[in-house]
């Protein structure tokens, strides 16, 4: 049975309860005098879990230098020579922290795989604008395309809860790219689960991050190297030459 709003949770590191979010602190002239309001908690649309972007900086700032471990440093071979490679570890951690707490899964994600996967997708440049025809962009360190930005925000689309309220400029914004693209990456564990009519594993994953799975499963020609460069960034990172 569906829980209530009233009995449902959110993450431990969450400033409000669920169906609830946080609005910094904030000024606003009206008829020429200036009133502040402090950081508070506001209902959201949906009466769901939805995360902005105010919220996403809080988090970050209070609990992910605290985190122990985290994605491997990456290697010091040739096809690891990208700049910034390693700036990004602490977000990486922090948001695939987050994301298996609130998913919960028996096969929690590797923080490596998401910091191969930024190295597949972008080289670690932040700002990676691709065009992915006339109207539609793949933004940031995880390439992140117009599309999912939309639905990762839409209470009214495929997603059922835990959303992620940015905007296509503010996916260019690390911390904002990273945890909405893991939160994509656990939704693409549910539609690559169900393509395949079993549970599907991380690189099963990727390959429908990636678009590909569904071309491999029906026996259709799909760019290999695709998973080939992931894979071999992922055994790269794991190995640590």
């Amino acid at each position: 049975m569906e829980k209530s709003v009233a009995t449902k949770k959110v993450h431990k590191w969450r400033l409000c309860p669920y169906g609830e979010h946080w609005v910094k602190v904030h000024s606003k002239t009206i008829k020429e005098k200036e009133y502040v309001w402090s950081g508070h908690c506001a209902l959201n649309p949906s009466g769901k879990d939805q995360l902005y972007p105010e919220e996403i900086l809080e988090i970050e700032k209070k609990y992910f230098n605290r985190i122990k471990g985290g994605p491997s440093i990456a290697p010091s071979i040739a096809s690891w020579k990208f700049e910034n490679r390693d700036k990004y570890d602490h977000l990486i951690k922090g948001w695939t922290r987050y994301w298996n707490d609130v998913f919960e899964s028996a096969n929690p994600l590797d923080p490596d795989f998401v910091k191969a996967l930024i190295a597949s997708e972008s080289s670690f440049e932040e700002g990676a604008i691709n065009k992915n025809g006339a109207k539609s962009s793949a933004r940031g360190l995880t390439q992140l395309i117009d599309q999912t930005i939309k639905v990762l925000g839409d209470d009214k689309g495929e997603l059922k809860d835990h959303f992620v309220i940015i905007t296509h400029e503010q996916a260019l914004n690390p911390s904002f790219n990273i945890c909405a693209a893991i939160r994509w990456l656990f939704r693409k564990k549910e539609t690559a689960s169900a393509r395949l009519k079993r549970a599907a594993t991380w690189d099963e994953v990727m390959m429908e991050y990636k678009a590909v799975l569904s071309k491999k499963v029906n026996r259709k020609p799909y760019n290999k190297n695709i998973s080939k460069i992931f894979n071999k960034r992922l055994r790269e990172l794991k190995r640590g030459k």
